[in-house]
Formats: C-alpha cells, structure tokens, sequence
C-alpha cells in the first residue's frame, strides 16, 4: 500500500455495526461489564477508547511500528517516554531541541534524577564522546526546530544499538510522510501532532510509535499510570487531518521551494535555514534519509529591530506560536518557542534575536513571496 493510500486506508476504517465510513467519535468515559473482567475491549476510557485506538493504530501502520499511543499535546508524549527511564538514568539529546522539550527536561524531569546532556547530534562524534555509564537513550530531533540541522538516524541509531541504547526521534517537522525513523532503526518516534498530522490549527496533541512489544507494555503503563491520554474528538480531528497529510505536505514543499529561492536571492536575509539548499552542511543526508525537506523556513535578517520592522508589515503571515498549518506562520525563536532557553545557550547554539521561523501554509505562493518581499524592504 502506497503512503497516500495507507494514510486514508490504514489503521482501523469506519465502524463494522453502523457501516459509516467515518470512526464514530465514542464520547464516553466507560463501559458496561457483563460480570467482573468481562468487557468487549475497553474499561475505562484512560486505559482505552475507541476512537484514540483508531487514531493509535493509524499512526502506528504509518509509522511503520509496532504499537502507537495519542497524548494531550506533544509534551506530554515527551514526557511519557522519558518517564520510560528512572532516577540516574542519562538521556542524550539534541542540541538545539525544541525549546519546550529543553525546559521540561532541564526544569521538571532533572528534579527526578533524569540527568541530560546535550550535544551537536549531526555530528555522530560528538554523540559518542558523550555516552556515559548511566546513558540509557540518544533522542534526536532532525530537522531541528528552529535551525534545521539534520543528524543521521541510521548511523546514530547503529551507535545506540552497539552501546544497548535507546533511539527516539522526533519527527514532527519531517512528518511520517516525508521520514520514517523506525525504518532506519529508531526505537521511538515522537510527534507533536498538534503541528502537521492536525495540519489545522485546531487540536493539541502527541503521538508516539514504538518499534517493540515490550516498549508498547512500557508505555502504555506509563500513558494509563499518568493519564495525559488524548480527548475522543481531538483523536477524531487527527484522524480527519492525517488523510490529507501527503497532498499537503506536498503543497507544502511546493510552496517553501519557491520562497527559499527568494529568501536566498534578497540582499535584507543574511542567512536560509534549509535542507532542501545544497549548501546545507547536511543536505545530502536529507536527501538520502527523507523523501522530501518540509515547509519549515528559518532566516536571519540580521537584528531584533529588523525582525520588528518586518513582523509589523506581514499580511498573510500570522504571527503565532506553532507551525504545519494551513496557513502560514511567522515566529520568533529567541523571543518565542525558544524564550524558555537562556540566552547565552541560545547565542551559543545560533539562535539569534535576528532569526526568524517561517511555516509555509498552502496559500497561493505568489502572494506569500509579494508578502515578504514588501515586509522586507
């Protein structure tokens, strides 16, 4: 089955008692018994609904895995997996993760014992000087939010086999569609959902895919022990937007390639963020490892006063935490979904107060390019 196909096709179709195509949205908490134990599948809607189970199996036969989990927001999927690991144990992760993953490892999770450090994971060297005693995992994010660098899921995941680590991956800005990191030897995916498989500015949410029956009992004890399960209609909407992902993501890639060759060609932009440039440091790996390079665009204009003059004069470009909507965005990393990172870390790591993140949405590309191209000036 081909990905578009398996995107509308996959997981659990329609509903075998009424015939509708559509799974029903099971807005209900729990279940009827017909004696102790004997219930038809589901409890109790933390440990299992229906229609999070649809939503559960569709990612996980995109994926490529072996069982698939919904979460309340992409953090608490974050969370979850990194509650796989216990006091002492030693995480290794990107250096220029999401801002909110830095803060929930480095302010909440360090409280537990969890310790971390964190590493330039494109390159694998430095990732192999930093495995520890106590290192349990390697958690990559590629492409990186908001620099988008890449790290090599097979060499890094190789490196984890031979040392009896972990390898997680988030895989939000790739979406499934483009990347598949169990197919290059992940252990776990991550996804905020909220950003492409929603792909509507209208649900929070975190998936996670697994690639091992016993990973699938660790997590799951963790999801229904702690409870951050996804709601019956957000797991409905994510199901909704996922059967759109290829065509949109392919739009998505139509309309970035376009604007990066503007944004490339403007004497205002110091400097594109890519990996679709081929002057990207990584931008065969990229090709080698995806099937396409996303919509995600960061740039520097080079001051805070500039990026100022610019977001006062965008039309189309909503200035808005998140990304991998229908409609374009346009953020501020240092002040933004990077402000939770201090900002000596963020100068060292190239996040400037100069950067700026663009989403492209599926608008008629001219009017974007019209759009930056008067803000710019």
């Amino acid at each position: 089955m081909k990905r578009k196909t398996k995107l509308i096709h996959g997981g659990i179709e329609g509903d075998a008692s009424t015939g509708a195509v559509s799974v029903p949205i099971y807005q209900v908490s729990t279940y009827k018994q017909e004696g102790i134990g004997g219930h038809k599948g589901y409890e109790y809607s933390r440990t299992g609904n229906p229609t999070r189970h649809a939503l559960e199996e569709l990612i996980k036969d995109i994926e490529g895995g072996k069982a698939g989990f919904a979460f309340g927001s992409g953090m608490a999927a974050i969370t979850a997996v990194i509650m796989l690991f216990n006091t002492g144990d030693h995480v290794i992760l990107t250096d220029d993760v999401y801002g909110g993953t830095y803060r929930v490892i480095t302010k909440v999770l360090s409280r537990f014992g969890i310790e971390a450090t964190f590493v330039d994971t494109s390159h694998l060297e430095m990732i192999k000087n930093a495995i520890q005693p106590n290192t349990k995992a390697i958690y990559l994010e590629t492409p990186t939010n908001p620099l988008l660098k890449i790290t090599d899921i097979e060499s890094a995941a190789k490196l984890a086999r031979e040392n009896g680590l972990l390898t997680i991956v988030d895989n939000t800005f790739a979406t499934p569609y483009w990347q598949n990191p169990i197919e290059l030897g992940a252990d776990i995916v991550l996804h905020s959902a909220t950003k492409y498989i929603g792909g509507h500015s209208d649900v929070v949410a975190g998936l996670v895919v697994v690639n091992s029956e016993k990973l699938a009992e660790d997590l799951h004890f963790v999801q229904n022990s702690t409870g951050g399960v996804l709601g019956p209609q957000d797991s409905w909407l994510l199901i909704r937007g996922m059967k759109t992902l290829g065509v949109r993501m392919e739009e998505h890639e139509t309309n970035t390639a376009a604007i990066v060759d503007f944004l490339q060609n403007h004497p205002n932009v110091k400097k594109v963020f890519y990996p679709g440039i081929e002057t990207h440091p990584n931008h065969e790996l990229a090709k080698k490892q995806s099937r396409g390079f996303g919509g995600m665009v960061s740039f520097d204009v080079g001051s805070e006063q500039k990026v100022a003059s610019l977001l006062s004069k965008v039309k189309y470009f909503t200035l808005a935490e998140s990304l991998g909507a229908v409609e374009s965005l346009i953020s501020v990393p240092a002040k933004m979904t990077h402000a939770s990172i201090p900002k000596e870390r963020r100068e060292e790591l190239g996040i400037t107060d100069g950067l700026v993140r663009i989403s492209v949405g599926l608008e008629d590309v001219d009017d974007l390019i019209d759009d930056l191209k008067q803000a710019l000036k």
